[in-house]
């Protein structure tokens, strides 16, 4: 089911959005400032190719929260909102469900990227 799934996933735009993740995080690595704000669009850029199959585990560290509070005003709500809303979508119908799944776990590492490890 990994492999279908993730087959799936791509051709139905997750191809698509790991792209603009990836370039994301080229233009947020321009500047210096920018660099671990890219850092994490590469890793949505990552689980974005392949959800099915990984899982996101936080690790809890000071920094990483102070880091999460900021890409949360930043904007990381809207990517998080944007996912759980496709999430919903997908949920309508029952071939629909797993990648709906798929759609809540993204949403929680677009909410609180910072910390996350994809395993």
């Amino acid at each position: 089911m990994r492999f279908l799934g993730n087959i799936i996933w791509l051709l139905l735009g997750g191809l698509a959005i790991s792209l603009c993740w990836a370039l994301i995080g080229i233009i947020l690595c321009f500047t210096i400032v920018g660099i671990p704000l890219g850092a994490q669009a590469f890793k949505m850029a990552g689980l974005t190719l392949s959800p099915f199959g990984h899982s996101v585990a936080y690790q809890g560290r000071f920094g990483s929260a102070l880091a999460n509070l900021l890409w949360l005003v930043l904007g990381g709500w809207w990517l998080a909102l944007s996912y759980f809303v496709a999430g919903l979508i997908n949920l309508a119908t029952i071939v629909g469900i797993p990648f709906g799944i798929q759609s809540f776990k993204m949403a929680k590492l677009a909410l609180m990227p910072f910390g996350a490890v994809i395993r």
